[in-house]
């Protein structure tokens, strides 16, 4: 018998709880971003999905806050 594991599958769809994890952040907040539209998603009848390429754009858009000069 053998042991050895599959390599993980790279999502295409992520379901709220899933992108939360994957960002580090609350799912409440994710489903916050999703309702301001500041996070895309689509529906597939009463489900809500998130595509990984709205997750990376998500992300890239972020703008990174400036060095605190109290801590140079």
């Amino acid at each position: 018998m053998s042991t050895a594991t599959a390599a993980p599958v790279d999502r295409l769809l992520y379901k709220p709880e899933e992108a939360a994890e994957a960002l580090a952040i609350g799912r409440s907040t994710v489903y916050e971003l999703m309702a301001e539209g500041a996070l895309n998603y689509i529906k597939l009848g009463r489900l809500r999905r998130i595509r990984r390429a709205d997750l990376e754009a998500y992300v890239a858009n972020l703008t990174p806050c400036p060095p605190d000069p109290s801590t140079t």
